[in-house]
C-alpha cells in the first residue's frame, strides 16, 4: 500500500547495497518509478484474456508439459523472428525468472573459473549474481560498442584477456543496441568471440521493445549459429506485459556447451507452470495481432509526458537507441548527484533508481545519471511527472 500523500519518508541512500533494494522500498510510495515492471492497468483486448482465465487453465489441464512447452516456444520465437533457433527448439530451455538464467549461467562460469567482460552501465544483479559466484568481472564499457568498424579492435585491447564477453542488447538503462540500422556492430562482436575462443553471453530480456518500435529483429541465432562461436543467449517476457509478474524466460546456448548448462539447469528447477505458459502464450497472440500497439502506446505515451516535464534544466533525457520502458536523464548540474537527487525525490514520495548502481565497477560515474521507470497508468504516471518538476523547480530553480 503507498504511504499517505505528502508523507514525508525517513530515507538514506547509504541504507542499499542494490537496486532491488531501492525497488522493493519503492512498492511503499505513491509514486514508484524504481522498478522497470509492468504495473499499468490491461488494454481492452487483453482484459479479454483475463476473463478467459479458468478455459487457460483447464486447457493446461488437457496438454502434457511438452506440448505446453513447445506451443510458447513456437509462438514467442516466432513473434521475435527468431526463427533459426527452433531449428534446436528442444534445446531451449524454460525457466521462471529471468534471474534464474542468469543464476545458471553464473554457475556455469564459475565451474570453469571464466573471467568475464560484462558491459558498462547495466542491470546490477547480472553482475551481483556473478560477483557471489567469485566470478571476476572487468568493464567493457558501452561506448566501445557504438562504432561497428572499431569494435573488433576495442574487444582486442580490453577483452583479450577474458574467458567471456557479456552483453545487454537492448541495453538496460541506455537502451544502446547493436542492431540499431544493421547487424554489423553485433557480427563484429561475434567474429572477436569467434577468433579468440571467448564465450558470448546476452542478456536480451528488453528485445521485445525493438518490436514494440515497429522494428524488426535480425534473426541473431542465424549469424550465432553460422559463426559456430559458443554462446549462451537469454530472452523475457517479463518486462512486456502487464501480468503481474508473471511470466517465462527462455536460456538457449550453442551446441558445444549445452549439455554442460543442462546439467546445472534440471538441479534448479523441474519445469515451468503449464497454465503460465498458457496464459503468457495469449499476450504473445495478443501483441501479435495489434502489433505490440498495447505496450507501445502506453510506453510513448509517458515518455514523452518524462521529457516533457523532465528535460532541460537539471536533467538532461538520453536519447536511446531502443526505446524501452525506462527512460535515463543524465544530471547536468555538476554539484549534485544522483543520491542526493533521489533523496530529495523520495522524501515527498517520488522514487526514481540514482545511477550509481548501474555503473557496477565506476559508481561515481553513474552519480550523474538517474533511470526513471516509464510501464505505469498513464494518469499516475503524469502526476508524478508534475509533482518531480515541481520538486526540482523548488530545490534546484529548474
Amino acid at each position: 500500500m503507498a504511504l499517505p500523500e505528502n508523507t514525508t519518508l525517513e530515507y538514506s541512500n547509504e541504507n542499499y547495497i542494490d537496486i532491488t533494494q531501492h525497488e522493493i522500498e519503492a512498492l511503499k510510495t505513491e509514486f514508484n518509478l524504481a522498478d522497470a515492471h509492468t504495473h499499468q492497468s490491461q488494454s481492452e483486448t487483453q482484459k479479454e484474456i483475463i476473463n478467459d482465465l479458468p478455459n487457460l487453465w483447464y486447457a493446461a489441464e488437457r496438454k502434457t508439459q511438452y506440448q505446453s512447452e513447445q506451443e510458447f516456444i513456437e509462438k514467442f520465437y516466432t513473434l521475435h523472428g527468431q526463427t533459426t533457433a527452433l531449428k534446436r527448439k528442444d534445446e531451449i530451455y524454460l525457466v521462471y525468472a529471468a534471474s534464474i538464467g542468469m543464476h545458471i549461467t553464473a554457475t556455469y562460469l564459475m565451474q570453469r573459473n571464466m573471467r568475464v567482460g560484462l558491459i558498462e552501465p547495466c542491470f546490477d544483479n547480472l553482475h551481483d549474481l556473478m560477483k557471489h559466484m567469485r566470478v571476476p568481472l572487468s568493464p567493457i564499457d558501452e561506448s566501445l560498442l557504438y562504432d561497428a568498424s572499431n569494435i573488433y579492435d576495442n574487444l582486442m585491447k580490453n577483452a583479450i584477456a577474458l574467458d567471456a564477453v557479456f552483453l545487454v542488447d537492448p541495453n538496460n538503462p541506455t537502451g544502446f543496441s547493436l542492431f540499431d540500422l544493421d547487424a554489423e556492430g553485433f557480427i563484429e562482436v561475434v567474429r572477436f568471440c569467434k577468433d579468440y575462443n571467448k564465450l558470448l553471453i546476452l542478456d536480451l530480456c528488453f528485445s521485445a521493445f525493438v518490436l514494440a518500435n515497429g522494428k524488426s529483429r535480425f534473426d541473431i541465432y542465424e549469424i550465432l549459429e553460422n559463426s559456430k562461436v559458443s554462446y549462451i543467449a537469454m530472452e523475457d517476457t517479463g518486462k512486456t506485459w502487464p501480468i503481474q509478474d508473471t511470466k517465462c524466460s527462455t536460456l538457449h546456448t550453442s551446441k558445444d556447451i549445452n549439455n554442460d548448462v543442462y546439467n546445472i539447469l534440471t538441479s534448479v528447477l523441474l519445469n515451468v507452470s503449464p497454465f503460465i505458459l498458457n496464459l503468457v502464450s495469449r499476450y504473445l497472440d495478443d501483441s501479435k495481432n495489434d502489433k505490440f500497439s498495447s505496450v507501445n502506446s502506453l510506453i510513448s505515451k509517458n515518455r514523452q509526458l518524462a521529457i516533457q516535464y523532465l528535460d532541460g534544466g537539471l536533467l538532461k533525457y538520453y536519447q536511446p537507441k531502443v526505446d524501452t520502458s525506462v527512460a535515463w536523464f543524465e544530471i547536468t548540474n555538476p554539484d549534485v548527484t544522483s543520491d542526493q537527487l533521489q533523496q530529495v525525490l523520495v522524501e515527498r514520495n517520488v522514487y526514481v533508481l540514482p545511477g550509481k548502481y548501474f555503473y557496477w565497477a565506476h559508481p561515481e560515474r553513474g552519480q550523474r545519471y538517474i533511470r526513471v521507470a516509464l510501464a505505469r497508468n498513464t494518469d499516475m504516471f503524469t502526476q508524478a511527472m508534475i509533482t518531480t518538476a515541481n520538486i526540482i523547480s523548488e530545490t534546484y530553480g529548474k
